[in-house]
């Protein structure tokens, strides 16, 4: 019985670091930064981060933001994010899902926040 517990419990602690690897890593993202200007086609405000979805130029792009907290400590409200609105975002785009931009920085509502 105690090796099925330890090995349960180590097989959780693996799944667990590999699955906050995989989310709050830089690795998957390309090294140079593009600009997305467009239509915010809706978004969140919620724990780990926020998202967004953008139509840059006939493209929809899923965008990961920063933390609430950040976010708000910062002056980036969520209504600034209300769909309907313009954003321009600075970014990194994702090595295999190219639809998908890490935020640095977002331009909305006449104010530009930092993320990072």
């Amino acid at each position: 019985m105690k090796t099925s517990v330890a090995a349960t419990a180590a097989a959780a602690l693996l799944l667990a670091a590999g699955t906050a690897l995989a989310h709050h890593g830089w690795g998957a993202y390309e090294a140079a930064p593009v600009t997305l200007e467009g239509k915010i086609a809706e978004s969140t405000y919620q724990n780990p981060h926020g998202t967004m979805k953008l139509d840059a130029a006939g493209k929809v792009w899923s965008i990961v933001l920063a933390p609430p907290s950040r976010m708000t400590s910062r002056g980036l409200a969520a209504e600034l994010l209300a769909p309907g609105g313009t954003a321009t975002v600075v970014g990194y785009v994702h090595k295999t899902h190219r639809d998908e931009l890490r935020a640095e920085r977002i331009s909305v509502g006449g104010k530009t926040v930092e993320l990072r």
